[in-house]
């Protein structure tokens, strides 16, 4: 899979050389200004595709948060395209300050995906999770435990990126895609986890925990 070692992802490059050539542009035209509001936006972009090394050695039975951000629920939800049941769901809100980059919350089977077109409201209201655009991925251990990982586009965010398919054998902590620009991740949890994270909390995709399996 992708960027499992560039410091940036390669989602960011086109983005990064139009903003660094029209920075040049500029500079050659001596326009000081927007030379330095490009090259800002350079920066900033660079910045946003950062994909940073994360490691943990938390005990197999732990669930790692999926994406950086602050976690804005943590409780009960019906999920009733695979569960059909109440479950547990950790909802996490990145802004366009947090790493992007998204990593496998627990090692596992991908045995479905789903796409969903939908609108771009604020990733931070509840709505977001049943009428934005998102991409959903369903996990499964060795012991035949699932949960529901979907990542959902934002106000900004116009792409969702998954770079798994259906089959794949996935390692917790891995990169498995990302969103691009401010955007959420809701993971759906089998009732009888118990859970390590609460409303408010900031956590560290690949390395803070969400819960841990019974």
């Amino acid at each position: 899979m992708r960027n499992q070692n560039q410091p940036v992802a390669i989602e960011g490059y086109p983005f990064i050389g139009l903003f660094a050539f029209i920075t040049l542009v500029f500079a050659l035209l001596s326009w000081s200004l927007c030379t330095l509001l490009f090259l800002g936006l350079t920066l900033f972009t660079a910045y946003f595709f950062r994909n940073p090394d994360r490691f943990s050695d938390a005990e197999e039975a732990a669930v790692l948060a999926p994406a950086d951000g602050k976690v804005i629920y943590v409780g009960p939800a019906l999920e009733e395209r695979y569960f059909k049941s109440e479950v547990t769901k950790i909802s996490i809100f990145m802004s366009v300050f947090n790493v992007h980059v998204n990593r496998v919350p627990m090692s596992g089977k991908v045995v479905d995906m789903f796409y969903n077109k939908g609108q771009f409201f604020n990733a931070a209201m509840d709505k977001a999770s049943l009428h934005n655009e998102q991409a959903g991925m369903l996990l499964e251990n060795a012991s035949g435990r699932q949960m529901l990982v979907v990542q959902i586009a934002g106000l900004i965010a116009r792409r969702i990126v998954t770079y798994p398919v259906v089959g794949d054998i996935l390692q917790r902590g891995a990169r498995y895609g990302l969103i691009r620009f401010g955007s959420r991740v809701d993971i759906y949890l089998p009732d009888d986890v118990e859970t390590q994270v609460r409303v408010g909390e900031r956590v560290c995709c690949g390395e803070t925990i969400l819960a841990y399996l019974k």
